[in-house]
């Protein structure tokens, strides 16, 4: 059906034929973008509703990041950490300045972010909680999504995420997402950590109970547990502030960030947190090659200063409260239920009428992009830059859709 009515079939084709199925994308091919919207190879548009979950925040070729990377290709795109080179110190001392943090470390992808902080939480556990020797624990929660690395698979619930990678890697307590009694019984003397999505996202958006994360917050500081929020997609704007910790009023001891850092154009991760925290690292312990070259630096010294205006965190506030007004108006009209903050949405649609894949490849048809999660769910996760009328486009066409 939707294969049938495929403009480019060939294309689609040649792009599996030597590709590991680790994916399911959607059956469209994209050739060219530029703020909100692509372009496929035969000149079609779609509106981009996913934003690369979320590594496209400020959309698609910003004319500053591109200036940015242009300009550092002609100069100089990598030394490795065994030199300093001249974009890491602006780099590392805005984005510092940014989290309210002492130090940065900077890696490449999300899920390098994710496994720092686990390396740097035991470690400080071991030597400055005065945990013994191999006993660190760390406490997380289900249906948490912290990347694919065999280490972050062992604390999934995820079934197709963890399912025949084992052995899996000990020192993880998984308790509910929410529950703050579940917690503070996981924690124990030898907790170092307790490691949190502030919104799940690949779980659909799923926003926490009021009161959770400040009480979360609460238990860490009584415990001397560390707090670390994976603001990977969460963080940088995406919910009408900095970092979706903020809208609860809490300061993590550790921000995982990543996705947007890069600005669409190339993989940026950092650890952020104070020196008694970070600074138990010591040469030769932790490293990247590729973390903080010059080429990342340059670029996400720019995301970083396009943040410190705080106009794409007013954007994604003011344009969110239109996406979940319309979104809402749905309820009841094939939508079961809406999630979300800012320009970010959970929504779960009445299985009766579709699954989300399939609700994904008529939205498609109609040219806007989303992608699906666990069953009957979708997300919408539109760049910033996204305008209140291509706002408009994308849920009424979500209504026709669901109208059928």
């Amino acid at each position: 059906m939707i294969e049938d009515m495929l403009r480019t079939p060939a294309a689609v084709q040649d792009a599996e034929r030597h590709t590991a199925h680790n994916y399911h994308p959607l059956p469209v091919v994209i050739s060219s973008a530029e703020g909100a919207w692509v372009t496929d190879v035969d000149g079609r548009r779609y509106l981009d509703c996913l934003a690369g979950y979320s590594a496209l925040n400020f959309g698609h070729r910003h004319p500053t990041l591109i200036a940015a990377a242009h300009a550092q290709l002609d100069k100089l795109t990598l030394t490795s950490r065994a030199f300093i080179h001249d974009q890491f110190a602006d780099f590392c001392r805005e984005l510092a300045a940014l989290c309210g943090k002492d130090l940065v470390l900077p890696m490449n992808t999300g899920a390098e972010a994710v496994e720092t902080g686990v390396k740097v939480a035991r470690k400080w556990g071991y030597q400055v909680k005065g945990v013994p020797a191999g006993q660190a624990n760390i406490v997380v929660a289900e249906g948490n999504f912290h990347g694919r690395t065999t280490t972050i698979v062992s604390f999934s619930t995820d079934a197709d995420a963890r399912a025949d990678f084992g052995p899996y890697t000990p020192g993880f307590r998984i308790v509910p997402y929410g529950d703050l009694a579940a917690l503070a019984e996981a924690i124990d003397e030898h907790t170092v950590a307790v490691l949190l999505e502030p919104i799940q996202g690949e779980q659909g958006v799923v926003v926490p109970p009021e009161g959770y994360l400040p009480g979360v917050r609460r238990l860490c500081t009584e415990r001397r547990v560390l707090f670390i929020a994976d603001e990977i997609q969460s963080g940088l704007g995406r919910t009408g502030a900095t970092f979706a910790c903020e809208q609860d009023g809490v300061v993590p001891d550790m921000y995982l960030l990543g996705k947007a850092l890069g600005g669409g154009i190339v993989p940026v991760s950092a650890v952020a947190a104070d020196a008694d925290v970070l600074g138990v690292l010591r040469p030769g312990q932790h490293g990247s090659t590729f973390g903080g070259n010059p080429l990342a630096c340059a670029v996400a010294t720019e995301v970083v200063r396009l943040l410190a205006t705080g106009e794409f965190q007013r954007r994604s506030a003011e344009l969110g409260e239109r996406l979940h007004a319309g979104l809402r108006a749905l309820v009841g009209k094939g939508l079961v239920a809406v999630r979300g903050r800012g320009l970010w949405a959970g929504l779960d649609i009445d299985p009766a009428l579709m699954s989300g894949r399939e609700a994904c490849e008529r939205l498609m048809e109609r040219g806007v992009l989303v992608k699906d999660t666990h069953g009957s769910t979708i997300r919408l996760a539109p760049p910033l830059v996204i305008t209140a009328e291509d706002i408009d486009h994308a849920v009424a066409q979500l209504a026709a859709v669901l109208a059928g």
